[in-house]
């Protein structure tokens, strides 16, 4: 990995946001190629973490019938890209790959590179140098390969932020959320098998998660939010006929967040509370928010409204880390097909939770 020196602090004028370029071997150097080039207005005052090669090479996929390659510049840190044409991808050469990988295929070598990019530009953001995280998607099974210890990004990023604090993991408890303009869930567990999911779903971490929900979206909205609580089972348990969760472990975990001022609803069916929080033509919906108790439960809806609309954000964090709600594509990597929208929503969410 090239070392890259640090400063202790950036510029105040134009403070940075670091795109990580994610697996070279997926769309992560595509899509931000084509943020670059085509929306110069949401990518000012950003630079990107990653292979300076993997992203000309990501240009090159997107150039299209133009025939004319998307501009990228190595830059020193710290950054600056008043000198660098309009449109110019500016990357920090956090790491140096020896070979391109090839499009579309898991390699230990692809997992290691993304996995060191992330790692720079979290620590970056926990020393305060850049003002948010926008991560390009990683590959998991690239990562253990690698040898890395996480399975994804949010793991990571709470290692390196338990690391920077001092304290232990269970000290730094983190969330993910998944919102687009329609919908905000965040999940109780997040990676790992369907059983353990299930077995997850503890008092202790329901209320957790409630509160980790509270705490983040009292800040972005500026009031107290109105969170809907899903239930594990078919129809909530119907009275424990179908389970007992939701009455030994989710509504006692619901009426404890209560009694600490948390509006949290529920449980309510899950087949039917995304529904009941979704806001459709500008009338919100009847929760800002819906606790979801397992990965796919709450992410099969938000992904359903769009992938290309959805954003990743991980709550708890003592740094903003957003990430297009998509993954590496490897069957479209390479062809130029991959859409931007997503990460251009992460980069907006970023600074949308950054401004003063």
């Amino acid at each position: 990995m090239t070392t890259v020196r640090s400063p202790a602090s950036v510029s105040r004028d134009l403070p940075p946001i670091a795109i990580t370029m994610g697996d070279p071997a997926g769309i992560g150097p595509e899509v931000i190629a084509k943020a670059f080039r085509d929306h110069p207005g949401i990518t000012r005052g950003c630079f990107v973490a990653g292979d300076v090669a993997s992203l000309r090479r990501g240009g090159h996929a997107v150039r299209g019938a133009t025939g004319v390659d998307i501009p990228v510049a190595e830059v020193e840190w710290p950054v600056t890209t008043r000198a660098l044409p309009p449109r110019c991808i500016p990357v920090v050469p956090v790491v140096t790959l020896a070979h391109p990988v090839p499009w579309g295929r898991v390699s230990a070598e692809a997992g290691r590179a993304a996995a060191d990019a992330v790692t720079w530009a979290a620590r970056a953001a926990l020393r305060g140098e850049v003002t948010a995280l926008v991560t390009a998607p990683l590959h998991k099974e690239a990562l253990a390969l690698a040898g890395v210890p996480f399975p994804g990004h949010t793991e990571l990023l709470q290692a390196e932020a338990a690391a920077w604090l001092g304290k232990d993991l269970t000290q730094v408890p983190v969330r993910m959320m998944l919102a687009n303009a329609e919908l905000r869930v965040v999940l109780v567990s997040i990676h790992m098998s369907l059983r353990q999911a299930i077995a997850a779903v503890d008092h202790a971490a329901v209320l957790q998660t409630l509160r980790i929900a509270h705490a983040s979206l009292a800040r972005s909205l500026g009031r107290r939010p109105r969170i809907g609580v899903a239930g594990l089972n078919p129809h909530a348990g119907e009275g424990g006929l179908f389970g007992r969760e939701e009455i030994d472990v989710i509504a006692p975990a619901v009426a404890a967040a209560c009694a600490e001022g948390i509006q949290a609803h529920g449980p309510y069916a899950p087949d039917t509370v995304f529904m009941r929080a979704r806001s459709v033509d500008g009338k919100p919906g009847e929760f800002d928010a819906v606790v979801a108790m397992y990965h796919d439960q709450g992410l099969i809806p938000v992904k359903y409204l769009g992938v290309e609309k959805g954003v990743n954000v991980t709550l708890g964090l003592p740094l903003v880390r957003t990430s297009p709600d998509h993954g590496t594509a490897f069957d479209i990597a390479g062809t130029g097909r991959a859409d931007e929208s997503s990460l251009l929503e992460a980069i907006r969410v970023a600074r949308e939770l950054t401004s003063p």
